[in-house]
C-alpha cells in the first residue's frame, strides 16, 4: 500500500466516522433527556441502540483490514454536535426545542449518510465485499432514521411548536 492511495484514504475516513459515532453515542442520551416529546425521546433512544451496533460494525471492518479500531478527531461532527448543544441551551423550555433537536439530529444523520455512502463506494472499488455489506447495513439504518425524524417533525413536532 502506497502512503496516499485509496486504501489509506478509506482507513483515514473509517477512523473519522468511528470517532464521530463514539461522539454521537455520548450525545444521544443528552438529546433524549432534553426532548419534550415522548416520541422524539424514543427515537433518540432507539438510535442510541443502533449506534452501538454501528460502532461494532466499524470495529469489524477495522478487523477485516487488520488494523486497530481507533478514531481520528473529526472536526465536522464536533461542530455539528456543538450546534446541537447550542440549540438545547438557547431553546430550553420553549416550544421550538424539539424542532431544533430534530434539525440537529438530521444534520448528524446527513453527515453520516454522506460518509457511509463514500465509504461504501470506496470499499466496493477496493474489492472489500464484506466491508461493503457492513457499511450498507449502517447506511440503510441512517437513512431510515433520517426518514423517521422527518415524518415525526412533519406529523407532530413542528405543528406543536408553531
Amino acid at each position: 500500500m502506497s502512503e496516499k492511495d485509496l486504501s489509506a484514504l478509506f482507513l483515514d475516513t473509517l477512523k473519522d466516522i468511528y470517532y464521530a459515532e463514539k461522539q454521537i453515542l455520548k450525545a444521544l442520551p443528552r438529546m433524549a433527556k432534553a426532548a419534550a416529546s415522548d416520541q422524539l425521546r424514543a427515537a433518540f433512544d432507539k438510535h442510541h441502540d443502533e449506534t452501538e451496533g454501528q460502532i461494532e460494525r466499524l470495529e469489524q471492518i477495522f478487523d477485516l483490514m487488520g488494523k486497530p479500531a481507533r478514531g481520528k478527531k473529526c472536526d465536522a461532527i464536533e461542530g455539528i454536535l456543538d450546534e446541537g448543544k447550542e440549540i438545547m441551551e438557547e431553546y430550553a423550555d420553549t416550544p421550538a426545542l424539539d424542532p431544533g433537536l430534530v434539525s440537529a439530529a438530521q444534520a448528524v444523520e446527513h453527515y453520516e449518510i454522506a460518509r457511509y455512502g463514500t465509504l461504501k463506494a470506496w470499499a466496493d472499488k477496493l474489492s472489500m465485499k464484506d466491508a461493503v455489506k457492513l457499511i450498507d447495513q449502517t447506511l440503510a439504518e441512517e437513512k431510515k432514521t433520517d426518514e423517521a425524524l422527518t415524518k415525526l417533525a412533519i406529523s407532530a413536532i413542528n405543528a406543536e411548536a408553531a
